[in-house]
Formats: C-alpha cells, structure tokens, sequence
C-alpha cells in the first residue's frame, strides 16, 4: 500500500469549496484508490490535507500516467489553493476494535 497527503492553505472563506470538491469526487474515483480523506488542522484552520490510501504504488502511478492533473490537486485549486504532494510506503498497519477496515 501506499499513502499520498496532499497538503494545502485554503483559506477560511474557501473551506466550503474545497468540501465541495471532495465531495464531488465520489463520482471519478480512480482505480486503485482504497479510500481517502478530507482533514483539516484543528490548530491552524487554514491547513487542510487530502490523506489518500492507495492499494500499489503500481496503482497510483497508473492514476498519475491516465490523470494530467490528479484530481486531489484539482480540488485544493477550486478552492485557490496550490498543494504540495508527499508519497509514503505502508511499513505497518495497526487496526483498531470495531474498525470496518479487512484485516491483511
């Protein structure tokens, strides 16, 4: 597995539109993509991050060659925001009780 976070300021004003893209995107979801989410820092209002779970690197590089501009990025611009993008490998994983999440 591999996690993307796409990290942007948007500001406070523009927080609905970056919502409304996020949740716009549930109609073009790329293959490969195992779920994502929509976070926003509770100590800098302004700091919002796109967390993304994807099932191989194989899966995101597939998405980045068929994309132009990923649609995470597309989002953090309708709300006027430029993102920065770090990639991180799975190392481990930890679940949770009641957590909804297959175990590997």
């Amino acid at each position: 597995m591999v996690i993307t976070i796409l990290e942007g300021r948007v500001e406070q004003a523009r927080g609905a539109d970056l919502r409304r893209a996020f949740d716009a995107g549930r109609t073009h979801l790329p293959e490969g993509l195992v779920e994502s989410y929509l976070i926003q820092s509770r100590s800098d209002a302004e700091v919002w991050r796109i967390i993304s779970v994807w099932a191989s690197g194989e899966a995101l590089a597939q998405m980045r060659r068929t994309e132009p501009i990923p649609g995470g990025v597309l989002m953090f611009r309708a709300a006027g925001a430029d993102p920065t993008l770090v990639v991180f490998d799975v190392a481990g994983r930890l679940l949770g009780e009641g957590s909804d999440f297959p175990a590997d």
